[in-house]
Parts: C-alpha cells; structure tokens; sequence
C-alpha cells in the first residue's frame, strides 16, 4: 500500500523546506525527503558556517537566466525583509557584512533549525534518509517509489538541487527527471568559482599565491543593447592554480570558455599617467614606485611576467614603456583554460529551462503537478546571499501554489 499525501518535496535543503513549511502552513499533507544523513549540509557550511542568507538590495538585476524576467514574480513576492522577518520570529541574531550581505551572529546552525521548526510546526512528514528510486505520474496522481516505500500525492516538488560540492551529497537527480518529463535543460556548469589557467602561462603568477588586493574585475561585451558582460570591484586572491577571491567567484558565473577576463589592478590610480608625470621627480626604482600601490610581491611579479626591470630608475623609463606598464596593470588581460569545476563552485549555473515553468508558482505547464524550485532551476544569483533568496522566493512561490 501507498502513503499518501497531497505534495512530496525531493530535497530538503534551503528551497525544500521553505517550499515543505508553507505548503504544511497551508494544510497540506506534506512528505519531504531527502538522501542526505545530515539535514541542510550546504546551509551549514555557507558563509563560513555562519549563513549568509540573504542580501538586502537582492532583485531582479542580481540573477542570471537564458530568461532573465522569470524571476521577477518569485522575488517581488517573497522579499530579503520577508526573511528577516522571519529571522526575527526566531530571534536569532545577524549582521550586515560588506554590500547588503546578512549573517548569522554565531552559526548556520541556527537557520537550519528555524527552517525545520516551521516545517514541524506545520506537521510535515520527514523521510530522511531515503532515497527516491523513480517518480511516475498516472492520471492525476504521482507515484513516488522510495527506499522508504511508495507514496502517491498529487503534486510533487524537485527541490534537489545543482551539482556544485558533490562530496556533501550533490547529484544530477532533477535533471534526470526534468528529463523524464521532456523538458528542456540549460546546460548546467560551475559558477561561482575559482578560474584556472594554463600551466605555463600561469609560471610567473603562481609563486604570487596568497597575495590579495581590491580590483576591477570584467568579461564579455559592456555595451549596446545586447550586453553579455559584467563588471564587479571585489577582493582578487592570486592561487597557486590561478586566480579566486569575491571578484573572480562573481565574474565566473559570466565567463565564457575560451574568453578573456580583463583586471585592473589599480581600479582608483591612471597607472600609466601618474609614473609619466612622476618621471621628473621621482629618483625611486621602478619596483619601488609599485610597491607604494601594490603589495610587493605583486609588484615584482608583474614586472618580471612582462619583462620589466624592476631595478630600473623610473627617470630612465621610455614614455611608451610606461604606457606598455600602465595597460598591463591598468587593464591585463588574461585568458583562463577552465575552473576548479563542481569540486569548488557555490553554485550551478543553468538547469531546469524556466521557460517550461510558470514563475508565479514554479509549476511544470505541460506536467500539471510537478515543480522545480531553488538551485535545479536555471536562476543563479551573484554572490553574497542572493542564491538563498532565490531558493526562499522560489520556495515559497511553489509552496503557496501546490
């Protein structure tokens, strides 16, 4: 015999519980399942085990998507203050860190066990762990077959997530059902990650590992009314592999393979302007002219990658060869060969085809009954709290809809 329920929720991370807990408040009978032996392990470990889950400025502008207005509605009607609100409830403490980015005071922990209180509150059914086997539909019904036995409900929601960080439990799972049920798949990648290069370009720049700075960081076209690229000024952190920190994990997710990203170093300083003026007073050695702006190593380094004497007086200094210095500081340009892929990316970009979905309730047109909320969705926010708005926004919209 089948248990049955009005809606299963596969995944309960951050989107399937907040999904689980409204359909619950709702009166729904609720099941929410999931693989994983540890309840909401990406939660915990976010934000350095303290949660950054929201970000007050998150909307529309914030997110990636082959359909860039989907999530609007999802976003418009469950807000960051909505959370906080409910952050609140629980009276559980938070800061603001850097751009609108909210924490936890003292651990994720505390995040989890608000989001599993309300789904408790709500008298949802927990079958953790198990795993789901296949999800049929037949007529109005879905069967759900589980390691814990069949269920049978009438909605069913993918809250399963992307691929990113498969040591804590991350698998393709709701793509193999989207495309059970022929929809269409953004194809997935890494995003939010560190970006690798070619080993012997990289030669000169990889005893520079550990060194950090605030730069400019861009990539794709700028301009015109198709524009492709974006521009962040974040924390750049050289690697031994290549290049990570905030500004590389933000323009990651807008990087196209076999493209360059372009670095200023000096986002504040014409580098170029400034050491031709200073040619006819200033007696320093170009080294030490750029370790005034620069943390030294960086300095030597990106002399000797672009074959500069660092030992040279700057009044000896061709215009043209300061202008050659300026650019490269100014504006490298550098091409990466690839990522540190899922191992290492917050999150997935692509997913789901939200063209198949409705975005006010996250519903499957063609498979009336099915949804597919959070990360398998392809909507993928900037770093800084904007993925979990993403997965309380879309996890409610489903939650209220089921």
């Amino acid at each position: 015999m089948a248990e049955q329920f009005d809606v299963v929720v596969i995944g309960a991370g951050a989107a399937g519980m907040m999904c689980a807990a409204a359909a619950g408040q709702r009166g729904k009978r609720v099941v929410l399942i999931d693989h994983a032996e540890k309840l909401a392990e990406k939660i915990r470990i976010s934000g350095g085990g303290r949660c950054n889950f929201t970000n007050i400025n998150a909307g529309p502008a914030n997110f990636l998507s082959e359909n860039p207005h989907f999530a609007k509605s999802a976003l418009s009607r469950y807000t960051p203050q909505d959370f906080l609100a409910l952050v609140r409830k629980y009276r559980i403490g938070y800061h603001e860190k850097h751009k609108g980015q909210l924490f936890c005071d003292e651990s994720a922990e505390q995040v989890i066990n608000m989001l599993r209180a309300e789904c408790d509150a709500a008298n949802v059914r927990w079958r953790m762990p198990a795993t789901v086997q296949g999800v049929e539909k037949e007529g109005e019904l879905f069967l759900v077959q589980t390691s814990a036995g069949l269920i049978e409900a009438g909605a069913v929601v993918i809250a399963s997530g992307g691929l990113s960080i498969p040591k804590i439990g991350a698998t393709d799972f709701g793509y193999r059902i989207a495309r059970q049920f022929d929809l269409a798949i953004v194809e997935p990648r890494p995003a939010l990650v560190p970006l690798t290069f070619d080993a012997r370009q990289w030669e000169p720049f990889a005893a520079l590992a550990g060194v950090s700075l605030e730069v400019d960081v861009e990539t794709g076209t700028l301009k015109g009314r198709k524009a492709t690229g974006a521009r962040f000024r974040e924390d750049l952190l050289f690697t031994h592999r290549g290049l990570s920190g905030p500004a590389i994990l933000q323009i990651s997710s807008f990087w196209e393979p076999g493209t360059p990203i372009t670095i200023n170093l000096l986002p504040e300083l014409d580098v170029a302007a400034t050491l031709i003026e200073g040619k006819g007073t200033v007696k320093k050695q170009l080294g030490n002219v750029l370790a005034q702006w620069l943390p030294s190593r960086l300095a030597d380094g990106l002399l000797k990658a672009h074959d500069f004497n660092a030992e040279a007086r700057l009044a000896d200094m061709q215009d043209a060869q300061l202008r050659r210095l300026g650019q490269a500081i100014n504006a490298w340009t550098i091409t990466p060969d690839g990522s540190e892929g899922y191992r290492k990316a917050e999150v997935t970009r692509g997913g789901v085809d939200t063209r198949e979905l409705s975005q006010q309730t996250m519903g499957v047109v063609k498979v009336p009954g099915l949804y597919f909320i959070g990360e398998a969705v392809d909507v993928t926010g900037w770093l800084g709290g904007y993925n979990f708005q993403w997965a309380w926004a879309s996890g409610m919209a489903a939650g209220l809809a089921v």
